[in-house]
């Protein structure tokens, strides 16, 4: 299969496209998932003129199979359990993957957020971006927690995403923008020529480079 797009930069720029709605509207803020999703984001919010931040979260994995996520943790003490899952699990087993993902998810909110703000998005269009959805658990939990921040409209855009993932957001979310969503998905890096992982330093040039627009407070705008 040929790839869809050129690198996550032209994939962003697809993106933006079909979120021109957005463009240049007050109360909307870019959030691109670490790592990957921040230089989809940036484009996005370039070509929106809307200011660009990052949400950082942490699946929180069943011990035995990391993979299955029984739920998530986010920004301003956010925790969101998938009950079905976490119901199997012991309390001191929660606790302590808790506990180990905290710690990172505070390291990575550190090292990534630098001496922003912390997020507001109350009474916002939260457009949160990744670079791709396969099985989705990491923009549901993403979902999840803009929710609780008070997100007014969450909108959930990724350049692919496997047809059942995509089916699935489209249910949690108030919009879900996905050019391209495949039955016969396989793995992200398909739809790329280029996916290289992206590293901390690039993910802090990015935000460093992103224009001072600013999350204006609430009732100044």
């Amino acid at each position: 299969m040929e790839a869809a797009y050129r690198d996550r930069w032209a994939a962003g720029a697809v993106l933006a496209d079909r979120l021109r709605a957005y463009a240049g509207r007050p109360k909307v803020v870019v959030l691109g998932l670490v790592r990957g999703g921040v230089p989809v984001a940036a484009e996005v919010a370039d070509r929106l003129r809307a200011p660009l931040d990052v949400l950082v979260v942490r699946k929180l994995g069943v011990p035995w199979a990391p993979e299955v996520a029984f739920g998530a943790l986010g920004p301003h003490g956010v925790r969101v359990l998938n009950d079905d899952i976490a119901g199997r699990l012991e309390p001191e087993q929660i606790a302590d993957v808790t506990r180990k993902e905290e710690a990172e998810r505070s390291r990575r909110e550190e090292r990534y957020r630098g001496g922003r703000p912390p997020l507001d998005l109350a009474g916002r269009t939260t457009i949160i971006v990744d670079d791709g959805l396969a099985t989705g658990a990491t923009a549901r939990a993403a979902v999840a927690v803009a929710d609780r921040l008070g997100a007014e409209r969450i909108v959930l855009a990724a350049p692919v995403g496997a047809a059942e993932a995509c089916a699935s957001l489209a249910a949690v979310t108030d919009e879900l923008v996905c050019p391209v969503c495949a039955k016969e998905f396989g793995a992200v890096s398909r739809y790329y020529h280029d996916f290289h992982q992206v590293t901390d330093d690039e993910v802090g040039a990015i935000l460093a480079r992103a224009p001072a627009r600013g999350i204006a407070p609430r009732g100044s705008e």
